[in-house]
């Protein structure tokens, strides 16, 4: 298990710092569900594809089939980074509480090193930095 760059944290500063994935995550879950799958799937699917067929799942077939995704999902990251199944199975935290379980994935994996903004493809090549923007044409 890699070490906090942080440190250890409180449950205030942990709190704070996650805050935004929460409020993201009850308004929009989508987009963290989306985020979280591309980097899970190792961008075989974008975020966007994940995002629509999660939205489609979720709200307008029924929550259940979002449900079944989510654990495949959450079952994949498990074998991908050794986690253990605890406190119950994935479909138990899913099925009982799904808005903080795809918090607790996206958050486990920024803990594992990825930048979720730049998505699978932008977390191969984390050293390649864009050229400086200059101002247009030579002065004297």
């Amino acid at each position: 298990m890699k070490e906090n760059p942080l440190g250890p944290l409180d449950f205030a500063t942990a709190a704070l710092m996650f805050q935004s994935i929460r409020c993201m995550t009850i308004f929009c879950p989508c987009i963290t569900f989306g985020g979280s799958a591309e980097i899970i799937n190792k961008g075989s699917i974008s975020c966007g594809e994940s995002c629509l067929l999660y939205c489609l799942l979720h709200h307008i077939t029924a929550v259940l089939p979002s449900i079944f995704y989510g654990c495949i999902h959450r079952r994949r990251l498990r074998g991908q980074y050794g986690l253990k199944q605890s406190p119950c199975n994935d479909f138990l935290v899913h099925c009982f509480c799904h808005y903080c379980a795809l918090c607790q994935e996206y958050r486990q994996l920024k803990y594992q090193g990825f930048d979720m903004k730049r998505g699978w493809k932008g977390n191969q090549n984390p050293g390649v930095t864009m050229a400086p923007v200059t101002e247009g044409g030579m002065k004297r």
